[in-house]
């Protein structure tokens, strides 16, 4: 595993912070989680499908899933 080290001002900290405290995750795996879905969205072209690890958080997420609707 590499290690990154990135320079974040106090403001950004703390923005990141109450986002990893809602995620209910530390300000580590926060930040690991972002650039992980960040890399997996850039992977390949087109529409990609972000599969979470979670079965929760699939559950609730706003991906459009089921049939599209029919245009009138």
């Amino acid at each position: 595993m590499k290690k990154v080290t990135i320079s974040l001002s106090d403001k950004e900290v703390k923005v990141l912070e109450k986002r990893a405290k809602k995620n209910m995750l530390s300000l580590t795996k926060q930040i690991e989680d972002i650039i992980r879905r960040s890399a997996i969205r850039t992977k390949s072209p087109g529409v990609s499908k972000v599969t979470p690890d979670d079965r929760l958080v699939q559950i609730f997420s706003r991906e459009m899933r089921g049939k599209k609707r029919k245009k009138k």
